[in-house]
């Protein structure tokens, strides 16, 4: 048997109130009354209902400041405001506060239930809403003020640059943004600053005609005509070279691109999602990014909070990742025991989600047994890998280890930068940028002079 869906309906007015009460439940839903708009409150706290229905005027408590104490409680439920026809100055700018919807009293009740139809088929989105980006974020405090955030900003086309650690799940953000946008049916494209060589980013971005340069064979769209009425989504942003960066800003600018190779402008509707590693703030104070581009693709900046300032999420998403390897594996996985907890909660995560996942994969994949022990946790110590023994290693097994090993210490010794890290090790950047990602290498963002360095991973 389905749920009734509950409405809290406040007005002095007891005839009213008594009118619309049985409107309600002959429609099929549950109803609680209040008189004021005190009681409003309280009765909210007792029941949350699905919608509220306010009078604007009541004894007490009006509806405007009540709406407001609601809201401290559920910023998400929607609230119907009931006002006269003097006061309708006062219930338009209360849906600028928030307000779902207003109507005149006396009410058409026809007209009043399909308002309250559709806001509660809208909250109910919403709650869906909220638990999937929950259950790709977090469920902590910090994060549930990221995703308010990421609500709020996806319906416009402002700029938004995402700043955050590697691992934190930037492209996951970006990608819902783009999803939540009235540009969610179009084209959404992602480009990696860091894994194009410098000498190739202008003509990868805004494309190039057939003749440019040497092998351009074809003339080529960019990846900002690619994204032409959707959303491109740019990461890595603090590798851009100053060239690209002043580019960039003549095309945020005019909307236009210009591949190389013609004058010819081709224009462009595009929203412009960014990611940095960086402080990006700080960049732009030691003048390693352009101010003004700064302010073009800044024009919301959201800050994703790293997973050891979030230790709320850290039991969250182990279990998740457990269900999700035992899965893959074929395992039966039934509890996490309680020293895995202590060293799980204790360590700082500099690898952030990404690495949890990778300890939690390879701890359900060692375990014998339906217990996952401190045993089988293995860990980034003090910010530097154990070191384990190469015995009973095979000569390959071994030399991929010492590979790996090698490849991270040379990217910490050159502040990852990656072009300079390929020249020493005598490799190609292509093949340094391939093992990388096959041994999962990342790069954290420490207080030891690495902040705001142009090559992060």
């Amino acid at each position: 048997m389905k749920v009734k869906d509950t409405i809290l309906i406040a007005d002095d007015d007891r005839s009213l109130r008594g009118i619309m009460r049985d409107v309600l439940q002959d429609e099929g839903f549950s109803v609680v009354e209040a008189t004021d708009g005190r009681g409003a409150v309280r009765m909210f706290r007792e029941s949350r209902p699905q919608a509220v229905v306010l009078d604007l005027n009541m004894p007490m408590m009006g509806g405007a400041d009540a709406m407001r104490m609601i809201h401290r409680i559920d910023r998400s439920v929607p609230v119907i405001i009931l006002t006269a026809f003097g006061d309708v100055p006062t219930a338009v700018g209360m849906i600028k506060e928030g307000a779902y919807d207003f109507t005149l009293k006396p009410p058409e009740f026809d007209r009043l239930i399909i308002t309250i139809r559709k806001a509660v088929a809208a909250r109910s989105l919403d709650v869906q809403l909220a638990s999937s980006l929950e259950d790709r974020f977090g469920r902590s405090e910090p994060v549930r003020s990221v995703i308010r955030q990421i609500k709020q900003i996806a319906p416009t086309d402002m700029s938004v640059i995402i700043q955050v650690e590697t691992g934190t799940g930037k492209s996951i953000a970006a990608g819902v943004i783009h999803n939540l946008s009235r540009r969610g049916n179009g084209p959404y494209v992602s480009v990696d600053i860091g894994l194009i060589p410098e000498q190739l980013v202008e003509s990868e971005l805004f494309g190039y005609k057939k003749g440019a340069f040497t092998g351009a064979d074809r003339d080529q769209k960019g990846y900002f005509e690619s994204a032409d009425s959707g959303t491109i989504f740019l990461d890595e942003l603090e590798n851009m070279s100053p060239h690209i960066q002043m580019k960039l800003l003549s095309v945020l600018e005019r909307k236009v691109v210009c591949r190389l190779g013609t004058p010819h402008p081709v224009s462009i509707d595009t929203r412009v999602i960014s990611a940095t590693n960086a402080d990006i703030t700080r960049r732009v104070e030691e003048r390693l990014f352009r101010e003004d581009l700064f302010y073009r693709l800044g024009e919301f900046v959201i800050t994703m909070p790293p997973l050891r300032e979030r230790s709320g999420d850290i039991l969250f998403f182990a279990e998740k990742f457990i269900r999700e390897s035992c899965s893959e594996f074929n395992r039966q996985i039934r509890v996490l025991a309680q020293d895995a907890v202590e060293v799980l909660m204790r360590h700082s995560w500099p690898g952030n989600i990404r690495e949890l996942k990778n300890v939690i994969k390879r701890a359900v994949l060692l375990t014998a047994d339906d217990i996952i022990g401190r045993q089988h946790i293995e860990l980034m110590q003090g910010n530097k890998p154990t070191t384990p023994s190469l015995q009973g290693l095979s000569l390959k097994e071994a030399m991929r280890d010492v590979e790996q090993r090698l490849i991270a210490e040379t990217l910490k010794n050159t502040g990852f930068n990656k072009v300079r890290a390929a020249e020493i090790l005598d490799t190609s950047y292509t093949n340094l940028l391939a093992k990388i990602k096959e041994y999962g290498i990342t790069a954290h963002e420490k207080q030891d002079g690495l902040r705001g360095n142009k090559n992060f991973l």
